[in-house]
């Protein structure tokens, strides 16, 4: 076997078809993220807009061609289902000329590569903003094994990603059991303030913990590695969040309706900053209980909703303490946070499968090429 050299531009060709009859409706509108996924649109969409939207076809590509404040990373996704999507005009199309030479899926595989991020990072040009043009991505040189050793590749790429799909449906049915109780929690039980049962925290760091135990909290309710220049920042005046402790965030202006806050499922102390806000619940009320709560949707929308100020808005802790939910006996609050346990813990699980498979695309390329090298 032997392997072929090609420009990109040799294999793809662009995509300028538009929904200028406006054939598709805002339900099929999507974005593309950074992870080389389609997403749904955080955009407000204007109907009149729409019939300048890109049409995208199943087996067809989209990217956008900014790479200015997305990480280092292209936003990029390939059309996988059996429908036509729309995209915003900004982004660019291209499909594959001939399946024969090369399948989408591989193309697809060889983009989710960091090495494609870095080169495409390298290789964008602009003063404000800058732009991975067509044109450069078509200068791309690739080598390809024959069209039989890349389908072998594609196989086990996609009999990977068909059992992390086949684990993520018993995920959602995990969470709709969640969901289910709280309902019906909520039709027999009256809801009451939650204010009684928590207690503000406004311990500083008079343990002299380091930079190491410093955490930020994200609008998907998790305590993440902070984002923050830390470099000469003092921490004697951060906040400790103890394990079982909340922590949130007030201002909810600019984070996508969403309101930043965690629970330390952890054994160890983190510290946040002085701005955040910091408490924990009564033996009454378990913490898990109330995470639940806390990552439904519904809250997000009621938090945002309840946040007042005029530059920013912000929902303060006495605005938290208004929040009403349905507290049952703890025997029944402990049963429905063992099930949120069980689903958090996959929904890591699954998490981690999905960065497995990332991880072996660079693998499942090389792989591809030394095979057709022997």
């Amino acid at each position: 076997m032997a392997l072929s050299n090609y420009k990109l531009g040799e294999l793809i060709s662009e995509v300028n078809r538009y929904n200028t009859d406006k054939l598709y409706g805002i339900d099929v509108v999507r974005g593309v993220s950074n992870h080389k996924t389609i997403m749904k649109t955080k955009a407000s969409i204007d109907a009149d807009v729409i019939a300048k939207f890109l049409i995208i076809q199943p087996d067809e590509f989209v990217y956008n061609p900014r790479t200015t404040r997305m990480g280092e990373k292209v936003g990029l996704a390939y059309n996988d289902t059996n429908c036509s999507l729309l995209f915003s005009f900004n982004n660019i199309g291209f499909k594959i000329k001939d399946k024969s030479q090369i399948l989408p899926q591989y193309l697809y595989i060889y983009f989710c590569r960091n090495e494609f991020d870095r080169y495409a990072r390298i290789n964008s040009w602009g003063s404000a903003t800058e732009l991975f043009t067509f044109k450069e991505m078509c200068d791309i040189d690739i080598e390809l094994p024959p069209i039989e050793v890349q389908q072998k590749y594609v196989d086990i790429y996609q009999g990977m990603v068909n059992n992390q799909k086949a684990y993520e449906r018993g995920l959602e049915d995990l969470k709709l059991v969640c969901d289910g109780y709280i309902e019906d929690l909520r039709r027999k039980l009256p809801s009451e303030p939650i204010g009684k049962y928590l207690s503000l925290s406004d311990r500083r760091n008079d343990i002299g913990l380091g930079l190491e135990a410093v955490r930020g909290i994200s609008t998907s309710k998790e305590f993440i590695e902070t984002k923050a220049d830390m470099e000469g920042v003092g921490l004697a005046n951060y906040k400790l969040v103890q394990p079982n402790y909340f922590a949130y965030v007030g201002d909810t202006s600019r984070r996508g309706d969403k309101i930043s806050l965690a629970l330390n499922t952890t054994n160890e102390t983190f510290l946040v900053s002085s701005i955040s806000y910091v408490f924990t619940t009564s033996i009454d009320l378990l913490a898990e209980y109330l995470m639940l709560f806390f990552s439904r949707d519904e809250f997000n929308r009621y938090a945002r909703f309840n946040s007042w100020g005029s530059a920013r808005e912000s929902f303060n802790f006495d605005d938290m303490c208004n929040v009403k939910i349905p507290i049952p006996a703890i025997e029944v609050q402990k049963s429905i946070a063992d099930i949120f346990k069980v689903y958090n813990t996959r929904k890591r699980i699954n998490e981690q499968l999905k960065a497995q498979i990332k991880d072996i695309c660079p693998i499942l390329i090389k792989g591809s090429i030394d095979e057709a090298r022997r």
